[in-house]
């Protein structure tokens, strides 16, 4: 007896969350566990009213079934069936199926509760469900990323400054810089009538006026920074830090419900571990050369380890890599230009996918597009076409590998007016043929990096209000968006695929985070939102028709969760000198990583159900 006693203290013990538990308290639950052991096809006796059990899979398959009879789940060796003790299921009428004959160990839930009455926090997992456990999982995350990072999570409120110094558009540059001066700043908010109508600083009464001979009687408006870029007092500072790094600014006006409070610097930043992505941008726009950037492009790896050892979020780095990608992509245009000339009219250069997102990694390839104006001609398509090539050249040098699928500004498909690219989203909503709906999960992901921001404005403000109105278009993009399933299978744990260098694991970007990014797409389509970042497209779909409050946060913690997992992933494989890959073995991380892996699937998989349903 003593040997099968101690045979279930060893078994148990590893299992999250008795894990917790001393091997005393271990030996306690052993001793009341009784030992069962089922053949295949037979049900367990579930008294909804009485007792209350916690099964322990020690060998075979265990799955449970919802009152209508549909499979919810299996156990398998090593799991705890614990859906009886939880309060949502306790009132549903579950029932429990032997597929594959199993040794079980059981317990009552009431004597484990007396057993484990100051073990609060093993109680509590075993009463939680899948996305409570997620919840709470993410929130120690996130107080240990605010530990380590103050930046990451902290408020605008915590940097600016109040209020923002302001000139108006009848002053002078010799005004302006007097005032600077008298203010001790580096810019000003030029205004009209109380109202913003753009920006000026230090540097601009340098470049553009001192440097060019410019009278400093002449009005400030000749050297001021039209259609400023501004940020919002709601975000946070590595928000401020990413939009400084993309748009080579180092001023940002802050606003509050759109009325300007405040000024952001680079200054205010600049002490914070946000410093070196800082740095970096500022390095890059003086490259000289394609090959200068390409030497720059080799610090990527080794600052984004840097930012996982620090324990940034994922989200945190999604965009510091992205501004600098935008960074890359900026002086690689500015380069052509001065081989080309000037662009013969206005255009926009796009990206697309993860940059798009602000949540893209290194060893990413590379999605761009170009919105050139109407006024076009064809013979100006050759500037257009040298230049895209010159563009993408040099991202491909840098290490952003040309696009498997061609999805670059190279491709004439991709590189239209805006009035060719207003027809390719009324065509892709109308008629939603595979070919549509490929098109529209990468197309609707877009932002401008550089050019006449108003030329993507236009079409997307025109392409939501086509998707918004067509129900038709909106059920076959869901149906196509589900297609990618969570690597959580019925049976035996994990889903594995091969990741082509004979290794079986999980693909956190396909299977676990393109689901999630995915449902967000399709909620922002449904609900006219702008913006394409994945967590702020579930945050501002939250509470809406499309999506809950409370589904709206589950589904943020899995994508924080997978985001976190493949950050990890990469810098163990960025320390080794290996190049970074979405690959996750699960043998690479702990069982309790395992468990609340496997919840973050099932937020998924419990999402994406409810989707077909609708």
């Amino acid at each position: 007896m003593n040997i099968a006693l101690n045979d279930i203290v060893d078994f148990i013990k590893v299992i999250p969350p008795f894990n917790l538990l001393n091997d005393q308290d271990c030996h306690l639950i052993a001793k009341r566990a009784s030992i069962g052991y089922y053949r295949n096809n037979t049900r367990l006796d579930v008294d909804h009213s009485g007792q209350i059990m916690l099964y322990i899979v020690k060998k075979g398959v265990l799955a449970y079934y919802n009152g209508s009879d549909e499979l919810q789940g299996k156990f398998s060796e090593g799991d705890l069936c614990s859906v009886l003790c939880q309060p949502d299921t306790q009132a549903l009428q579950v029932s429990l199926r032997v597929e594959e004959d199993c040794l079980l160990y059981a317990i009552g839930f009431n004597e484990l509760e007396g057993l484990l009455v100051d073990q609060p926090k093993v109680l509590q997992f075993l009463l939680q469900t899948a996305p409570q456990r997620l919840q709470n999982k993410m929130g120690a995350i996130n107080e240990s990323a605010l530990i380590a990072s103050s930046l990451t999570n902290a408020p605008i409120t915590d940097y600016y400054s109040s209020p923002a110094i302001t000139i108006s558009t009848q002053a002078s540059i010799q005004d302006a810089a007097k005032y600077m001066t008298e203010k001790g700043v580096s810019c000003l908010v030029i205004t009209s009538e109380s109202q913003p109508t753009g920006i000026v600083t230090d540097k601009d009464i340098r470049r553009r006026c001192v440097a060019e001979g410019l009278s400093s009687q002449c009005l400030v408006t000749e050297i001021m920074t039209a259609n400023m870029a501004t940020i919002d007092i709601k975000l946070c500072g590595h928000d401020a830090l990413a939009l400084m790094i993309s748009q080579r600014i180092h001023h940002l006006p802050v606003t509050k419900h759109g009325a300007l409070i405040g000024m952001l610097t680079a200054t205010d930043l600049m002490n914070q571990e946000g410093h070196h992505a800082v740095n970096l941008s500022s390095v890059i726009h003086k490259a000289s050369s394609v090959e200068a950037l390409v030497e720059l492009s080799l610090m990527l790896p080794k600052l984004q380890l840097s930012m996982a050892k620090l324990g940034a979020s994922a989200d945190y780095l999604g965009k510091n890599i992205s501004a600098l990608t935008m960074a890359f992509t900026i002086r690689l245009i500015e380069l052509a230009e001065l081989q080309l000339g000037k662009a013969p009219v206005a255009y926009a250069w796009l990206c697309a996918g993860s940059q798009a997102r602000q949540e893209q990694l290194v060893y990413s390839d590379q999605d761009n597009a170009l919105i050139i104006d109407d006024s076009a001609t064809p013979e100006q398509e050759a500037w257009f076409e040298a230049f895209a090539h010159f563009v993408c050249d040099g991202l491909a040098a840098c290490g952003y590998i040309y696009c498997p699928g061609n999805i670059m500004a190279t491709n004439s498909q991709w590189r239209q007016k805006k009035q060719v690219w207003q027809d390719y989203f009324t065509d892709w909503v109308t008629q939603p043929d595979p070919q549509a709906l490929l098109n529209s999960s990468v197309f609707f992901d877009l932002a401008t990096v550089h050019g006449d921001i108003q030329l993507l404005q236009d079409v997307r403000r025109n392409m939501l209000q086509k998707t918004q109105q067509n129900t038709l278009f909106q059920a076959h993009l869901s149906r196509n968006a589900l297609l990618h399933k969570p690597p959580l299978g019925f049976f035996r744990d994990f889903v594995l695929i091969h990741d082509g260098k004979n290794k079986k694991g999980l693909d956190l970007k396909h299977n676990g985070l393109a689901p999630i990014i995915n449902l967000a797409r399709i909620y922002a389509l449904a609900e006219g939102i702008e913006d394409v970042n994945t967590i702020m497209r579930l945050r501002l779909a939250a509470g809406t028709p499309s999506l809950s409050r409370t589904e709206s946060a589950n589904l943020i913690d899995a994508f924080e969760l997978l985001g976190m997992l493949r950050a990890e992933h990469q810098a163990k494989q960025l320390t080794k000198g290996e190049e970074a890959d979405s690959y996750l073995l699960p043998k690479e991380i702990s069982r309790l990583e395992r468990e609340h892996l496997k919840d973050a699937f099932k937020v998924i998989k419990a999402m994406q159900s409810y989707r077909q349903m609708v």
